[in-house]
């Protein structure tokens, strides 16, 4: 059977497996948001209002990805909620509390730079880490195996070992940042599809993808890079993660098993010869437990504590904590400060008062003990390094992140509602709704879950503080199947999988951030090019549901759209 009948039968498979789940009887309360009551009509259930379950959703208003759910007002954890708040929309500093820690390199100085008003990043045409908005993350990797002129062996797709997997372009002074800004060059290119950009009533559209390099010289790392190439992955909203996390297991097993007849599945997640996961699919926690990778575009984070937004207050800021006496650098960034002239006078020239934050790398203030401990210490990034790290920079007990802080950031991560759904009662919404199963574009956005018990991961400084937001036996409605997929675009991402993306919330993107950019790179700029881009190549998981898209009347294609931003 051809893969596009293969793609057929399985949207007609998803219909009939939503369907169900769909036109079910729920107790979801009701209430009226602008004016529109929230109850069940003819095409919605009472519950697809609440994306988020009872104990998820928030009430659609201005500001409402940072608003926090029904649970956390529920249960006492506001006042907890609202200072975790804080650690997500205030800059990191150098050496000022209570956001001091910054560096020595890092990729912004706030989260907020990454997700404008706790959204998705917005496509850039320059690359500024310092633009409120550019959500972007430089991937840069080999796109072929090879070995370096050191005799180090890489395999095709891996990431360079040069600079860390989400390359920093920020440094303390006097230390240069691994990558030079000025260095990265980003070029969008038009595309044109098979349709020549044009639908069969004569409306047309654009297609453009982003040419991002960087120059060699630019790498402040010692060796620098070879055969490299260079992608762009922008951030995703932050809002609901806690609900994906309360997806159990054996929901995203039965999922994988459901799609894998008819799909092909990215093997380093399911084996096809066993009809179960591959040993990659599982992610190690920090004190062995193991959960089923879920999250970020390349599925490599398991649990929430230990993913998104745990793992990145600690990597895009450097700022350590008490499980994290180690920074994120690289041996070959290290190498290249401590053999950089201008670092080294400076520290000489300034880094003798113990008060300095340059005083750690002085040693007896001759240039070669300068060197070597600017070496040694750059290059504790490893968690075996804790204790020399602790040694060197953990001064009278007091972590960067203290463990109480860290608790209240996660109960505000876990804390971020989902926005309540608009405009169902409309007959437009109604018939997207409709049309967006028949295409069988419910496939791979699988409209509705079932979370699971919740037994989040407790982690090391988490445990003993106290509870987090819990999402347990919740209906929710992200519109993903957790399960990655090739659109085999032009550019594509690494590796060319990557994860659905949850819908849910996104037609608020222009109403909170200002744009409405959407795909891993931010190429399609409204929800019309994001479709077609998933059918750009006939190889594409999806190019069977594109080209229903495409052949749909000008009145069905805007009520699809409809349908996409009212959920």
């Amino acid at each position: 059977m051809k893969f596009v009948n293969k793609m057929l039968l399985l949207g007609m498979l998803s219909v009939g497996l939503f369907a169900c789940s769909d036109d079910k009887e729920d107790n979801t309360k009701s209430n009226t948001i602008n004016g529109e009551t929230g109850e069940a009509n003819d095409v919605f259930t009472k519950a697809e209002w609440y994306p988020g379950g009872e104990l998820g959703t928030t009430s659609n208003e201005q500001g409402c990805y940072s608003n926090p759910s029904p649970y956390v007002e529920n249960n006492g954890m506001y006042m907890n909620f609202k200072k975790g708040e804080t650690f997500f929309e205030n800059d990191y500093t150098l050496n000022t509390f209570p956001r001091r820690g910054l560096g020595p390199a890092w990729i912004r100085p706030g989260c907020l730079y990454c997700h404008p008003s706790y959204g998705h990043g917005k496509r850039q045409t320059t690359y500024n880490a310092d633009m409120q908005g550019n959500g972007y993350l430089l991937v840069v990797y080999h796109p072929t195996a090879g070995t370096t002129s050191q005799g180090v062996s890489y395999a095709a797709n891996s990431y360079i070992t040069e600079v860390t997997g989400m390359p920093q372009t920020r440094a303390m002074s006097p230390f240069l940042p691994p990558i030079d800004e000025s260095g990265i060059h980003i070029q969008w290119l038009n595309a044109t599809d098979e349709h020549n950009n044009t639908f069969p009533d004569g409306e047309t559209y654009s297609l453009i993808y982003p040419e991002v390099t960087i120059d060699e010289s630019a790498f402040n790392t010692n060796p620098k890079p070879e055969n490299y190439e260079v992608r762009l992955e922008s951030t995703i909203g932050v809002y609901g993660s806690a609900l994906l996390d309360a997806i159990s297991d054996d929901s995203l097993k039965d999922q994988y098993a459901k799609e894998a007849p008819y799909v092909s599945l990215n093997p380093a997640m399911w084996d096809k010869a066993s009809n179960d996961w591959a040993p990659s699919a599982w992610y190690t926690l920090a004190d062995g437990a193991k959960r089923i990778k879920k999250f970020t575009y390349a599925l490599t984070r398991g649990s929430l504590q230990d993913g998104p937004g745990a793992n990145a207050i600690w990597n895009i800021t450097n700022v350590t904590r008490s499980d994290r006496h180690y920074l994120y650098s690289t041996k070959a960034w290290a190498k290249a400060m401590s053999e950089e002239e201008s670092v080294i006078s400076t520290i000489q020239n300034s880094g003798s008062a113990k008060t300095s934050l340059l005083h750690p790398y002085y040693a007896d203030g001759s240039k070669d003990s300068i060197s070597y401990m600017v070496n040694k210490l750059l290059g504790l990034n490893t968690k075996a390094d804790a204790d020399e790290y602790a040694k060197h920079f953990v001064s009278n007990g007091q972590e960067e992140m203290s463990d109480a802080d860290y608790y209240d950031f996660m109960v505000w991560h876990r804390g971020l509602a989902v926005p309540m759904a608009r405009d169902l009662n409309k007959k437009q919404v109604q018939k997207g709704k409709q049309l967006f199963a028949e295409m069988g574009c419910a496939t791979c956005h699988r409209p509705s879950w079932e979370t699971g018990n919740d037994d989040y991961w407790k982690d090391a400084v988490v445990k003993g503080q106290g509870e987090l937001p819990t999402y347990a036996h919740q209906t929710i409605w992200p519109y993903t199947d957790m399960i990655q997929h090739k659109l085999h675009m032009i550019n594509d991402i690494r590796t060319g999988w990557c994860r659905t993306t949850p819908l849910w919330g996104r037609g608020l993107s222009e109403q909170e951030t200002g744009a409405s950019d959407r795909l891993h790179d931010c190429r399609a700029r409204n929800v019309i090019e994001a479709i077609m881009w998933h059918g750009y190549s006939s190889e594409s998981d999806a190019y069977t549901a594109s080209q229903k898209f495409y052949n749909l009347s000008k009145e069905d294609r805007d009520a699809v759209v409809a349908f996409i931003d009212a959920i």
